[in-house]
């Protein structure tokens, strides 16, 4: 799993939060999203394909551009690994 920072441009209130949130929660592979319009950035946890993400976002009538694409370490799967 990875997560994905998006600066997302054009957000000026909750609304345009909710519609980017809506058109990122419906890539394949997107299992958390979170949008924060103020700061205008949205985070996509998942298996998912950036320019999937950047689509969805243009389609929204919005423009995007990757900041950050990194693993998600799993704690579970990290403290079993230390056991054994």
């Amino acid at each position: 799993m990875v997560t994905t920072r998006l600066r997302v441009s054009g957000m000026g209130c909750e609304g345009c939060a909710d519609i980017v949130s809506n058109a990122l929660s419906e890539a394949a592979g997107a299992s958390d999203v979170e949008v924060d319009y103020e700061e205008g950035v949205a985070v996509v946890e998942g298996d998912t394909d950036t320019d999937t993400l950047l689509g969805k976002i243009e389609r929204a009538g919005y423009e995007g551009e990757i900041v950050e694409r990194e693993p998600v370490i799993d704690e579970e799967e990290t403290e079993a690994t230390d056991e054994e």
